[in-house]
């Protein structure tokens, strides 16, 4: 385990990620996760910043060959390389150490994913079965206005759980604090409105203009977790395969708006890409499916 010295480095570097680099307080997570992977890999007893500058290519190879050879996915493997790097970064541009052999090594190659749509007639009974079996009835309200609006405004699960109250403008708009901390006004249809609205009203707490939109049931800030338990008892009841995930529904919207016609630049503003080549990928998906979809939705 780290020593008493490294373990204030690694807590300066978390407070870096946050309070400057703007990441989320689950990315900043995500990556120490990663961190810790790495430096158990070369902890006897303690690891120390004299070990971590010493460290050569062989042994940051011999270190991803590890995770290789564990049948870790090429996936996993290039976001632990990506938190390392940074890490190893970070040092360096404080003069804390002074290795840069890391940037020597090349990311591994990943296979091209296409981002996966599910049906319309899918995502409605998710929609609807979200409200169902719950301890409390605002819960389930709670839980079917956050798969409405993660469908319906095509945000992040982050995104959507940082909401404040005065977040929704009053004039069908909503606005989104993105990645980077970047703000984007997004268009919220009727029909999410009113389920937030329902919300809102079954709530048994007093929400203020400043409190989080969506509360746990503490009443504080709901954690991204309860959600994306809450899809895989959906999944399970409604037999749906395991990669229907929340950002899915994102994925949806996006897929479902490029069917009808929307042009990728607008896209690219809903979704909060910073890149048109993020949003470009939509266009490799089966958009005669997903239109023939859309007609049978709206055919009923």
């Amino acid at each position: 385990m780290p020593d008493t010295e490294l373990k204030k480095i690694i807590l300066q570097w978390q407070e870096w990620l946050i309070s400057v680099r703007n990441y989320s307080s689950h990315t900043a997570q995500s990556y120490l996760n990663d961190l810790n992977i790495f430096l158990k890999y070369f902890s006897k007893e303690n690891i120390n910043l004299s070990i971590l500058e010493e460290l050569n290519i062989r042994d940051f190879r011999n270190f991803f060959s590890s995770r290789a050879q564990k049948k870790i996915s090429k996936t996993s493997i290039a976001r632990e390389e990506s938190a390392i790097k940074n890490f190893y970064k970070w040092l360096n541009n404080n003069k804390i150490i002074n290795n840069t052999i890391i940037f020597q090594i090349s990311s591994p190659k990943l296979p091209k994913t296409l981002p996966k749509a599910v049906d319309v007639n899918i995502l409605f009974d998710i929609i609807d079965e979200a409200s169902k079996k719950c301890t409390d009835p605002w819960i389930g309200c709670r839980d079917k206005a956050i798969f409405a609006l993660l469908y319906g405004c095509g945000l992040r699960i982050s995104e959507a759980l940082s909401l404040n109250v005065e977040d929704m403008t009053g004039n069908d708009l909503i606005k989104i604090r993105g990645k980077g901390n970047k703000e984007r006004y997004v268009p919220i249809l009727p029909l999410v409105i009113d389920l937030i609205n329902d919300y809102k009203q079954m709530c048994p707490y007093n929400l203020q203009l400043k409190d989080p939109l969506f509360l746990g049931a503490r009443g504080e800030r709901l954690s991204p977790r309860i959600i994306q338990r809450k899809l895989q008892q959906i999944r399970l009841k409604l037999n749906l395969p395991d990669d229907i995930t929340p950002h899915s529904l994102r994925h949806s919207f996006a897929t479902h708006l490029l069917a009808q016609g929307t042009d990728l630049r607008s896209i690219q503003e809903l979704l909060g890409h910073s890149s048109l080549s993020s949003t470009e990928r939509y266009t490799e998906v089966n958009l005669n499916k997903i239109k023939e979809e859309y007609k049978k939705a709206f055919s009923d």
